[in-house]
């Protein structure tokens, strides 16, 4: 193809941006918001303006020129077996990275620099700190950064994809800068200039200013320079980093910070190389740098013959339609792939090689951040401080990934060079993260300044908060990276404190290191961030100058006391008795997770001890006390002498007086380095080594608690003893054996000891307590002493329960947590409230199921319950930053395959059906599916699910223990290559394919690492799925729980010719409007029953399918002919309802309402409320109608301003009132019971008379003239169901109206429930009239209970 018909077809296929193309494609983009921009980031983007920040799942296939949409389309469809493999890994490490590595020749292993003649632009995106900023001081929770990652990505993606359509190669988007190189020869630079300077003008016009909702516009600064472009690689075989340097690239970021908003500056080298005549420039002669106007050229045509030019110096431009890059389409190559992989992060490579699609890797979390500036001396030359950085990128690497960090990339800065480094990525979350980063940061920071030469200033500065972990760019070339108002404080405090290692106030804080170690900064103003918070410097681990203090981690509360802990203090009573009464010691070491209460054991031990007249010394110890020899000995002996609070001034005198009398004199200066004091040295101590010199201190210790215990019983209470140092285990084996003292320790079970402690432990005087979890009674106890109250809703308790898994910690900080967010209301229990109004049943529907919480305090307080506000879904609310920690932790101990099957079953919910969860992974078949799953139930990540089982059983999974887990994997992989079974054989399924989460706070945290747009997808998806499945069980013969529910809103559906799902295509989301065309309220089409497999031995699942309501009562009516009442009751399979609610109906609810759709929303909680209802569970009838309630809004005082912020049927507002009717009825609330069926029946065009009279009337009506006037059945057949389900309803209001005045004794009220039986009969007689012929059995039925009614009546 000659370059003149290549033009042209770039042109027509929209692949080259011509001018008409520019109008049509800015015409286009007008009105697009941030919110559009899920749309690419899901299902990927094209030449013709798509974006792909997160899309993988496309294939290009040759002359189709489409890469968009195949996975959003399979996922709409449901056809799985039609969605497109991944691009080959190959494309897939190609599109993260520049054409000047994919094209690369080989090289040596030591840096080589390669220089060619090119052309640089840079894109700086101003405002995006700014921007940052504001979402920093307005974001309630880490999803609202979703949006400022959304416009970024939008934002950044249409700025790649014009850079790419002309030729450039996209080197790296470091932040809010892009840096692109022209690679071409020197003759050839000219016309490359005024290429890129045309790409330049086009990008500014285009995309110079965009606005955002949030006040804070995005505008572009450009700089171009020109000339020789020198290229190195540093690393080592395993990770390899790309670094662009030169003179050229320093005048590039010259150029741009010269450039102001929406301008465009030629570095002064590029200004003398282009082709001059053909710019309209302003020549800024004092910075000697060039800012660019326009191009004159008037002729479009023009600039395609120098386009059509310019394509024979670019040798890689892509000249086909169907992707921008040629090195997406290079063929597969073992030895490219191996070199690739080295310029990748490893938590991602080993995503891609597990076939991830892209849109599943990004996530939202809580990391780390280390940016390590290094500034070298002018003097150097480019290739040694090339040298110097290879050196130093080694060290930071090593150093780093020691920690659990990584080496994310380098980038280069006049004579300088900066490192920027990230802890807790996907995969890579630790324990005690904060303090790995700054301990690895002063390492760094000392060996920069000591071993690296020309160094001339070292700054490192740290910060931890939520970031975006994920893909930002376009299709062809993106970038994985970390967006976050705190990476913007990272850099920022870079230049505010140099030659520094500092650290924000979260970072310190976070890393519990002693307070010694850091040193408070001045407060310095920062560009564009309004609040960057306390800083400090970190000044290394040094050595404590002071031994510690008596303490404890927690104070005994008298108001909380203390749950399930007898045997655990049995423990410690038989360990008192026997140091009374045998005179030897006795240590108790409880072991228990953290946060199982060991150190509220520990305060209650304390108290106990005292109110007994026992000395106690407690101690608690912290990591970093391991690495001083002696150093709980030190401290305990300290407290001991009561050294510990004294003034230093005094502490010598104090030692002396209690040391006198008990050692001599003369070796009291041995306790000199000890205790901090200045004991003259003598003669006898002076020619001891120092060997003797400890074995003397230890026999003095021994001597004075010999001493001590026979007038007073000693304790020690050591609390996290896993972190005692070893000389301090030795000695106090020895003291136990030796003196009759009651040692006492908590210790956690995933750290592993010490060949010292070890022995101890193996003592016979050692006795090793479990701490177990709290049983739920217990549980829920505590979190009414938390919250203050003596009893919680039943929803409550189940979140509690789900999250805390009888954790006490996490109950503890759930309730503070809940209380701070003020989702909670609270209701004096003696006060009687007025229950005239449904919106103030909720104290009274508490105290319905209330069970006996007595009250902490005094028995004359005020007693409280609490109920949570209506408007609040408990299963959104995020958790606190310290249990996600906890939960992430866990999370990044599995491998990959396993965190995603993790990740989408959290978004199903906590109990989740197999196949659902398979239909949610990509590219999964069902054997790998339980082979993953088998690994998972192994180590207790998963419990199959059981109803009767209170919670579940106790996990493998705790935070930190990668070794456990480690060897569970390792002794299934032998099991799994001795075993010939196949893996369905090996899962051994139980009886059925339900599964739960056996890890608290595991679902919760895998949750909310899901970007919002995914989890819309993702939640939709679950509601197509489970959509088809409810309905009643094959037992009750399927249906609708409300009856006829899909007959009575089908009008309505049809009338408005779309899907109730779609409220959400308002957003502008691609990928949500293909899969809510799916997503339709059930229509009287659809199957009742569940759809299942062979594999399924459960009962719920039946075989009988009954397509409508006319099926199952044709079918009850030849069973009620065929067969009596006794042999029906033998042959009756058991109802699986109850399962079906909770597994389906209330999974649906919560799928709709996370993704928006209040209508659908609606239609389902009116279901489970039904289902509730028949399953005599009142109160979660209740709450599910109060969730439906709050879905509606606040009711107004007049009528006529009514209105529903939903838009519902008059049959479903019908229903609504009926159910809430029932639910009073069952509450007692006998009033409002009548008013709401009243309205009920109303609705439905029957009116109850209020008055005598009107019941006389309404009877004569009923009996003599509504008697002879039945309404014939319409000929319309939808019509026709709408009628049976809206007298279906009346008749159910009718009979709740005959229950309620039969409760009264009255005349008057035998009057209204001798009407209401009336009213009833009537309207059986008209259902049976109006149905069909397969209807008259039921009807008939019907009809002679109403009439046994009607005769007893009157």
């Amino acid at each position: 193809m000659s370059p003149r018909l290549l033009l042209k077809h770039l042109h027509s296929s929209g692949l080259l941006p011509g001018r008409q193309e520019l109008e049509r494609r800015r015409e286009k983009q007008v009105g697009r918001g941030p919110e559009e921009a899920c749309t690419y980031w899901l299902v990927g983007g094209t030449r013709q303006g798509c974006r792909c920040g997160l899309a993988a799942t496309w294939t290009p296939s040759p002359g189709s020129g489409k890469l968009a949409g195949n996975r959003a389309a399979a996922m709409a469809t449901g056809e799985r077996a039609a969605v497109p493999s991944l691009w080959p890994v190959e494309a897939r490490l190609a599109a993260l990275l520049p054409d000047l590595l994919v094209f690369r020749k080989p090289r040596g292993p030591e840096p080589e620099l390669a220089t060619a003649q090119g052309v640089l632009l840079g894109v700086h995106v101003t405002g995006f700190t700014a921007l940052m900023d504001r979402f920093s001081l307005t974001c309630k929770s880490e999803h609202d950064m979703d949006k400022l990652a959304h416009i970024f990505s939008y934002y950044i993606s249409d700025i790649v994809e014009h850079v790419l359509c002309f030729g450039g190669d996209i080197l790296n988007i470091t932040g809010n800068v892009l840096l692109a190189l022209w690679t071409v020869k020197h003759n050839q630079l000219s016309d490359i200039i005024t290429l890129v300077a045309k790409c330049s003008l086009e990008i500014q016009e285009k995309f110079g200013i965009y606005h955002t909702k949030e006040g804070q516009d995005l505008q572009l600064k450009i700089g171009l320079s020109a000339g020789q472009i020198s290229q190195v690689i540093v690393g080592d075989e395993q990770r390899q980093y790309l670094l662009v340097v030169g003179q050229d690239v320093d005048d590039v970021q010259l150029a741009q910070r010269l450039a102001q908003a929406n301008e465009i500056v030629l570095s002064w080298n590029c200004w003398k190389l282009c082709e001059q005549y053909m710019f309209e420039v302003e020549i800024m002669r004092e910075d000697e740098a060039v800012k660019l106007r326009d191009m004159r050229i008037i002729d479009p045509f023009d600039f395609d013959e120098h386009f059509d030019k310019c394509l024979d110096y670019l040798p890689h431009y892509q000249t086909s339609a169907d992707t921008l890059r040629t090195a997406l389409d290079l063929d597969p190559d073992s030895a490219l792939e191996q070199t690739l992989r080295k310029h990748i992060m490893k938590n991602l490579l080993k995503k891609i090689d597990e076939g991830q699609p892209t849109e599943y890797v990004s996530e939202f979390r809580t990391v780390t951040m280390v940016l390590v500036s290094i500034e070298f001396h002018k003097s150097a030359w480019v290739l040694h401080l090339c040298h110097l950085i290879q050196e130093a990128a080694l060290y930071i690497s090593t150093v780093i990934e020691k920690g659990g960090g990584q080496l994310s990339r380098i980038f280069m800065f006049e004579k300088g060079c900066m490192f920027l480094c990230v802890f807790g990525l996907p995969g890579d979350k630790k324990p005690d993260e904060c303090a790995h980063a700054l301990e690895s940061s002063f390492s760094i920071f000392s060996f920069c300044w000591e071993k690296l030469a020309e160094t001339k200033l070292v700054s490192i500065s740290i910060t931890n908060g939520p970031v975006f972990c994920g893909v930002i760019g376009a299709v062809a070339r993106h970038e994985y990276t970390v967006i976050g108002p705190k990476v913007s404080l990272v850099a920022r405090m870079i230049t505010a404190y140099p030659g520094l290692v500092s650290c924000d106030e979260v970072t310190y804080l976070r890393s519990m290191l002693p307070a010694y170690n850091f040193k408070k900064l001045p407060e310095k103003m920062m560009k564009n961030i309004s609040n960057p918070g306390k800083m400090y410097e970190y000044l290394g681990h040094r050595r404590c100058i002071m031994f510690g203090k008596r303490h404890l981690a927690r104070e005994r509360n008298k108001n909380h006391p203390l749950l399930d802990r007898e045997k655990e203090l049995e423990a410690f009573r038989m360990a008192q008795q026997g140091c009374l009464h045998q005179k030897e010691g006795h240590a108790v070491l409880y072991e228990g997770g953290k946060g199982y209460g060991k150190s509220q054991l520990l305060a209650e031990i304390n108290f106990l001890a005292q109110k007994e007249g026992h000395r106690v010394l407690p101690l608690k110890l912290k990591e970093t006390d391991f690495k001083q020899c002696f150093y709980a000995i030190q401290t305990l002996m300290a407290i001991f002498f009561e050294i510990d609070t004294c003034p230093a001034y005094y502490r010598q005198e104090c030692l002396h007086k209690q040391l006198c009398g008990m050692v001599e004199e003369p070796l009291h200066c041995l306790f000199n380095d000890l205790f901090f004091v200045k004991f003259p040295l003598s003669f006898k101590v002076s020619h001891m080594d120092d060997l003797t010199r400890q074995k003397k201190v230890k026999a003095c210790f021994f001597q004075v608690l010999q001493e001590a215990v026979r007038e007073t019983p000693l304790i020690f209470l050591i609390d996290e003893a896993q972190y005692m140092d070893a000389a301090s285990w030795e000695f106090l084996e020895t003291l136990l054996s030796s003196v009759p003292i009651i040692m006492v320790m908590t210790l956690t079970p995933t750290i592993t000891l010490c060949d010292c402690a070890q022995h101890f432990l193996q003592s016979s005087q050692a006795v090793l307590v479990p701490i177990l979890k709290l049983a739920a009674t217990s549980l829920l106890r505590m979190a009414c002493w938390e919250l203050g109250v003596v009893s919680i809703p039943q929803e409550l308790q189940i979140y509690l329960l789900y999250r805390c898994f009888g954790n006490p910690l996490y109950c503890e900080v759930l309730c503070q947590d809940l209380l701070s967010k003020d989702i909670l209301v609270f209701h004096d229990l003696q006060k009687e409230e007025e229950n005239n109004k449904w919106e103030t049943l909720s104290a009274n529907a508490v105290k319905s199921t209330m069970y006996n919480i007595p009250p902490a305090g005094s028995e004359d307080q005020e007693l409280y319950i609490c109920t949570v506000k209506d408007d609040v879904n408990l299963d959104t609310v995020l958790l606190p930053p310290l249990l996600k920690e906890i939960a992430v932790n866990q999370l990044d101990q599995l491998s990959p395959e396993e965190q995603l099957l993790v990740k989408c079953a959290a978004v199903i919910g906590h109990c989740f059906q197999i196949d659902l969860l398979q239909h949610l992974l990509p590219g999964w078949d069902k054997n790998k599916l339980l082979q993953v799953l088998k690994v998972l139930v192994d180590i207790h990540v998963f419990l199959w699910f059981n109803k009767s089982q209170e919670l579940p059983a106790e996990s493998i999974l705790v935070p930190s223990s990668i070794k456990i887990i480690e060897q569970t994997k390792e002794k299934k992989k032998k099991s799994d290559a001795d075993s010939p079974l196949s893996p369905q054989e090996e899962l051994s399924l139980p009886q059925t394919e339900v599964l739960e989460f056996g890890v608290p706070l595991l679902r919760e945290a895998a949750w909310e690492l899901w970007p919002r747009a995914q989890q819309i997808a993702l939640h939709l998806e679950c509601a197509c799925f489970l959509r088809d499945l409810a309905c009643r069980c094959g037992s009750c013969h399927g249906g609708d729980f409300v009856p006829f529910h899909r007959f009575a809103i089908c009008s309505t559906k049809s009338c408005s010719g779309t899907s109730r799902f779609c409220s959400y295509k308002d957003t502008g989301s691609v990928l949500t409007q293909v899969i809510t065309d799916r997503l339709q309220l059930p229509s009287p089409q659809d199957s009742f029953q569940f759809q299942t497999k062979e594999c399924r031995s459960q009962e719920a699942f039946t075989s009988e399918h009954y397509r409508t309501e006319e099926e199952f009562l044709d079918r009850v009516n030849r069973k009620l002919a065929q067969t009596s009442p006794e042999k029906d009751m033998l042959t009756t399979k058991p109802c699986h309802c109850e399962e079906i609610l909770k597994l389906v109906l209330s999974p649906l609810t919560r799928h709709c309402l996370v993704i928006g759709e209040a209508t659908c929303a609606f239609y389902y909680l009116l279901e489970a409320a039904a289902a509730s209802l028949d399953l005599s569970d009142n109160y979660m009838a209740f709450f599910y109608l109060r969730k439906a309630s709050s879905l509606l809004g606040q009711p107004s005082a007049f009528s006529f301003l009514k209105k529903h912020k939903v838009k519902i049927c008059q049959f479903e507002e019908a229903t609504f009132c009926c159910l809430r009717s029932e639910v009073c009825f069952n509450m007692g609330q006998i009033t409002l019971a009548k008013k709401l069926a009243r309205q009920g029946l109303q609705l439905l065009k029957r009116s109850f008379p209020w008055t005598w009279f009107g019941v006389l009337l309404q009877t004569f009506l009923e009996k003599y003239w509504r008697s002879c006037c039945l309404s014939r059945s319409p000929d319309n057949p939808s019509e026709n169901k709408k009628k049976l389900a809206v007298l279906q309803q009346r008749v159910r209001c009718l009979s709740m109206l005959w229950q309620l005045y039969n409760l009264e004794t009255t005349t008057s009220s035998r009057r209204f429930a001798g009407l209401a039986t009336l009213m009833q009969k009537n309207s059986a007689e008209e259902l049976a009239s109006g149905a069909p012929d397969c209807y008259v059995g039921p009807s008939a039925s019907v009809c002679v209970s109403f009439n046994a009614m009607s005769t007893a009546a009157f």
